[in-house]
């Protein structure tokens, strides 16, 4: 089939490289999130979708509104169907019904659950167990469309948003092309999805990642190893931000955000139990592991954090 690929970020380039490479299907545009300033310098930096496009020689097509000036260039493409992945902007009814087979998604959630912005993070942050990849049937809704086939994994005790947004990435590139197959070749059924399972989730705000040491281990692990690779979770020491990228549960009580291990390991007491920390970054340094960290006794047992 003739394909019209949109995503933007690093999570949607694995799919696109699958497809380029099925031997079966062709994609014929690619539509992306337009170039954007990255960094302290503000360099202006194609999304990691263009630059897979752009080596491939695929037609690159960026909108700041798809629904106001795509259509015509996208009619003009002939394609067969739509696939979208992380794209970033909604798309209207006049969009979605420009190809015969009408646009797919691939999803990174057990759809129904995890509708809407943020369905990775906010597996790892409620604790959630298994997660995996819906591609759905793209609907005017927030991706409430008919699932057409879903791939499960497992995520680890200790795994963060952006260890999963990788595994994630390659679970869609491993099982798009033979869902082109089938859809093809008239060999899927859609399924409905369950309207009373159905949960939303927002866009993550830097202040969302906070962290609250009264809350139990489990809980402030689960926030730590969820906000990676962003807005990054957080505490305060002496009013400067301290950011913790990934962490674990470890045994230990004291006050809520008490240093109570500063000795190779950063070990800090939670409402029960306590987490330590793998990574942390102080503001205006780099982030490293908490025993490099230590090393310049930064941190010492007794230190109250969130203050």
């Amino acid at each position: 089939m003739k394909v019209i690929y949109l995503g933007t970020p690093e999570f949607a380039v694995n799919p696109l490289k699958a497809i380029v490479s099925s031997g079966r299907h062709q994609v014929v545009g690619v539509v992306t999130q337009p170039d954007r300033p990255v960094g302290r310098k503000n360099i202006m930096t194609p999304p990691p979708v263009k630059v897979v496009a752009n080596e491939n020689g695929i037609p690159v097509f960026q909108y700041e509104k798809i629904r106001v000036e795509g259509v015509e260039d996208l009619k003009s493409l002939g394609a067969d169907i739509m696939i979208t992945c992380a794209y970033g902007q909604i798309l209207s009814r006049e969009i979605i019904d420009i190809c015969p087979y009408g646009i797919i998604n691939i999803h990174g959630s057990l759809l129904p659950k995890y509708r809407g912005a943020s369905p990775i993070q906010s597996a790892v942050i409620n604790g959630e167990k298994t997660t995996g990849i819906t591609v759905m049937q793209t609907e005017e809704g927030l991706d409430c469309g008919d699932i057409l086939a879903v791939f499960e994994t497992p995520i680890g005790e200790e795994e963060t948003s952006a260890d999963l947004f990788a595994r994630l990435s390659i679970l869609g590139a491993k099982n798009i092309c033979s869902v082109l197959d089938d859809i093809e070749d008239g060999k899927i059924t859609p399924i409905k999805q369950d309207e009373s399972q159905a949960t939303l989730v927002k866009t993550i705000k830097k202040e969302d990642a906070l962290i609250d040491f009264s809350k139990d281990a489990l809980t402030v692990k689960n926030l730590i190893n969820g906000m990676n690779p962003w807005p990054i979770a957080f505490t305060l020491k002496n009013g400067k931000k301290l950011k913790f990228y990934r962490a674990r549960t470890a045994e230990g009580n004291g006050k809520a955000g008490e240093v109570i291990v500063a000795d190779k390991k950063l070990v800090i007491a939670c409402g029960n139990g306590a987490v330590e920390i793998g990574i942390l970054q102080e503001e205006g340094g780099k982030a490293m592991s908490a025993q490099s960290y230590l090393n310049g006794r930064k941190l010492k047992v007794g230190d109250l954090l969130g203050e």
